[in-house]
């Protein structure tokens, strides 16, 4: 299958070099690279320049076309002749066969319009039948539970509705509390991080403009929307590894706002007009976070940036009494 390979990059030409190196030696090339590239320096422009890749396409956005969700639509405009769009994120490093086992996605499960790749470096698994109470189950994998998950289901704000798929009250647990069994499994919220799609998706749907600069869950918004027309995946053998690099990210107050209003945006796309019990646990949840948040100003070494995000996560709480989005559906 021909397949095109999209990165959208903000100020960080190192660590796209590096990406770009462990694509270099993957099993299955790209036909085709897109660097669309929103720095406001050339230095990703000199680093490509210096480092010559096969099949590379570069892209300088102007100041108006900045922006994740900005600089994937102008990706997905300037394709040539392919079947399937992968995305990557600068901050990711591919396992050899990440290629390969993601496009053989597509041969095995002709229906699908989208495929993930799986994340390697954030959590610890363990292959074990043999449950403790802190611990998350999943198809003969554990993992360690986290406190926020610990609370909630103390507090009854849980469900057992499988990972990558979106409860009522939203919240779920992400692809990452799937394991790493090789096993392909069906979810409707991929990770735009790693992700692929089909090209004619692209026909009828684009990333939404309401997720602009940084665009915190813009790829779950583009995935629910996709899974109300057919079916997505993820392959837990098409790995790599993510390394979250804080260079183009917003301030913690910024981001603490998106992460309430982005969340709340999100979870009306699968759920418009939802019952009165799961607005409660909705909100429940909100202020929960929000607590655990400020606690982390006692717990954690980086008290200033979790107070900010804590105040950022109430204000875009506060906001959604006055000024909620206008849901894109």
């Amino acid at each position: 299958m021909i397949f095109s390979l999209i990165i959208c990059t903000y100020m960080r030409p190192r660590t796209l070099l590096k990406l770009l190196n462990t694509v270099k030696g993957q099993t299955l090339y790209p036909n085709e690279i897109l660097i669309i590239d929103g720095s406001t320096n050339e230095e990703t422009k000199e680093v490509l320049e210096q480092n010559m890749f096969k099949n590379l396409i570069y892209y300088k956005v102007t100041p108006e076309e900045r922006g994740l969700t900005r600089q994937r639509n102008f990706g997905t405009d300037r394709l040539t002749d392919t079947d399937i769009v992968c995305f990557l994120d600068d901050d990711t490093l591919l396992e050899k066969d990440y290629f390969e086992n993601l496009i053989n996605s597509y041969q095995n499960y002709p229906e699908a319009l989208a495929v993930g790749g799986y994340i390697t470096n954030e959590v610890a698994w363990e292959k074990s039948e043999n449950v403790k109470v802190n611990e998350f189950y999943y198809d003969g994998w554990v993992r360690i539970e986290g406190i926020r998950f610990k609370i909630r289901k103390t507090l009854g704000l849980l469900d057992y509705t499988p990972p990558g798929w979106m409860p009522s009250f939203s919240n779920g647990r992400s692809v990452s509390f799937l394991p790493p069994s090789n096993k392909v499994y069906p979810i409707e919220q991929i990770m735009g991080a790693s992700s692929s799609y089909r090209k004619e998706v692209f026909k009828e749907l684009s990333f939404s403009k309401y997720f602009e600069g940084y665009g915190l869950y813009e790829d779950t918004d583009f995935s629910l929307r996709l899974a109300k027309k057919g079916n997505i995946y993820i392959n837990t053998s098409a790995r790599l590894e993510h390394h979250h690099n804080a260079a183009g990210r917003p301030n913690k107050f910024k981001y603490g706002k998106m992460v309430t209003r982005n969340g709340w945006y999100v979870w009306r796309v699968k759920y418009s007009n939802p019952k009165i019990n799961s607005r409660l646990k909705w909100n429940l949840i909100a202020i929960v976070l929000i607590l655990l948040r400020f606690g982390n100003v006692f717990t954690n070494k980086n008290k200033v940036e979790a107070f900010t995000e804590a105040v950022g996560r109430c204000y875009g709480l506060l906001s959604l009494v006055f000024n909620k989005p206008i849901v894109e559906r």
